[in-house]
């Protein structure tokens, strides 16, 4: 297969020396993505702008999830989810939890 290159991607004298030289093989310019390599470019930037809006490893932050639910993350290697009800009996508890804590410091392990 015999092909020119076109003249506008060349530039300077060498386009000049060469804008009438046949090219033998095959030579694919192809400058327009295709609709799949479009398509994973679009995920894997969705995926690299997830985990940057991502809380930095040990801090916590808050999400509701898909099903209404608030899920604290950050306490663990998975989030903590409860229903709204559910967080409000908790920290309607804060006071003896706390107590309960105190109360049971020395049998309780701490994570470090």
């Amino acid at each position: 297969m015999t092909g020119f290159l076109p003249l506008d991607l060349l530039s300077g004298s060498y386009r000049d020396s060469i804008s009438s030289v046949p090219l033998r093989g095959v030579l694919s310019l192809n400058l327009m993505a295709s609709e799949e390599e479009l398509k994973a470019e679009i995920a894997r930037l969705r995926a690299e702008n997830e985990a940057l809006q991502r809380p930095a490893r040990g801090q916590m932050s808050l999400k509701v999830s898909e099903k209404g639910a608030l899920s604290v993350y950050g306490l663990g290697r998975f989030p903590v989810t409860l229903y709204r009800e559910q967080w409000e009996k908790l920290l309607g508890m804060a006071n003896e939890i706390r107590a309960f804590i105190q109360e049971n410091d020395r049998v309780l392990k701490k994570k470090e």
